[in-house]
């Protein structure tokens, strides 16, 4: 154990843990990972020194075949710090988590699918994590291949590389189901986010300090019918769609290019049409009359898609900021005996 005088402060210091598990159809599952995650519902220490306690296991039920319902109140009669949240239909997981942090009140929430392939025993690791790195947010990164086809794993792995690059506000190119996130900010993320709008986009908007930890995916206790290629397409698709406005940037910044590329090939071919290089009648007015309307067009799609930035920010529920407290009151274990 560290002898860091900080880290022996944690000690005394309690970390309330609520996990957070959106149920679809986990009636095969659900009794066993809760049965694991009954283990660190008394105080538990992590391998540096951080105390922590599951206070509660909220089971998001998403309208779900097959009986989860009953899965749902059996486990919510035998363990006292399970707690059952319906929802009205079919939102999707994504909903159902965001519905679940809502509720939520601990220090810390963890979310995580109900299938059994994420162990809870990372959940310690994942703390040590966030306190060593300061980070608000922390994504659980398997070391082993995902136990998915090859052509699904690499379509996931394109989708999140490009998302970090591209779309997210930060380095978000491990995003995971598996997640610790700071409790104030994981419930003011799901007390504004829009409708379709991917937790994952949300939380890039505001969280600064993102970090990782190596865990060990574990086979699914069921198959993953849910998830064929359709789905996982139409997914990516609205990933794209709820990232915000980069794509419409974009569009802003091609309109300027070709306004320009189309300005200097205008002087091309007006130069050759004097030096007599053109030999087709009509051809360089043509040609001037396509590049310079072409560009104005994009360059109006441009400035349109700024306004149309404005108002899907305003949509997906993008925050002006989000308050949070010191810092120091999170990650400096000293402050709570302090104060």
């Amino acid at each position: 154990m560290s002898s860091d005088p900080n880290t022996n402060a944690t000690a005394s210091h309690n970390l309330r843990v609520s996990v957070v598990i959106p149920v679809y159809s986990g009636q095969e599952t659900l009794p066993d990972l809760i049965a694991e995650l009954g283990h660190y519902t008394s105080p538990t220490k992590t391998v540096q020194g951080y105390t922590f306690t599951i206070e509660e296991v909220l089971l998001v039920w998403d309208r779900g075949p097959r009986g989860s319902d009953q899965t749902i109140r059996d486990l919510a009669q035998k363990y006292s710090w399970v707690k059952p949240l319906w929802l009205s239909r079919n939102f999707g997981q994504h909903a159902a988590t965001l519905a679940g942090m809502t509720s939520s009140g601990g220090d810390w929430i963890v979310t995580m699918d109900e299938d059994g392939q994420q162990d809870p025993a990372f959940i310690a690791d994942m703390i040590d994590s966030a306190y060593a790195h300061k980070a608000q947010l922390v994504y659980a990164t398997p070391r082993n291949p995902p136990p998915h086809s090859k052509i699904r794993n690499l379509g996931s792995k394109f989708a999140k590389k490009l998302f970090a690059g591209a779309l997210a506000d930060g380095d978000f190119a491990e995003f995971n189901s598996y997640r610790l996130v700071l409790g104030e900010i994981g419930r003011s993320v799901a007390a504004y986010t829009g409708t379709g709008v991917y937790l994952d986009v949300a939380l890039s908007w505001v969280v600064a300090d993102v970090t990782t930890c190596p865990v060990t995916a574990r086979e699914e206790g069921r198959p993953a019918a849910n998830y064929n290629y359709r789905r996982l397409a139409g997914h990516f698709g609205r990933l794209i769609v709820s990232s915000g406005t980069k794509p419409l940037f974009f569009v802003s910044w091609l309109g300027i290019f070709f306004v320009a590329l189309g300005g200097l090939a205008s002087l091309w071919v007006i130069y050759q049409r004097i030096s007599g290089e053109v030999i087709i009648a009509g051809w360089a007015s043509t040609f001037i009359a396509l590049m310079l309307i072409g560009g104005a067009i994009l360059l109006s799609l441009g400035i349109v898609a700024q306004y149309v930035g404005a108002a899907t920010n305003m949509s997906l529920g993008k925050p002006l900021y989000v308050v949070v407290r010191d810092p120091k009151d999170t990650f400096d274990p000293q402050a709570h005996q302090d104060s």
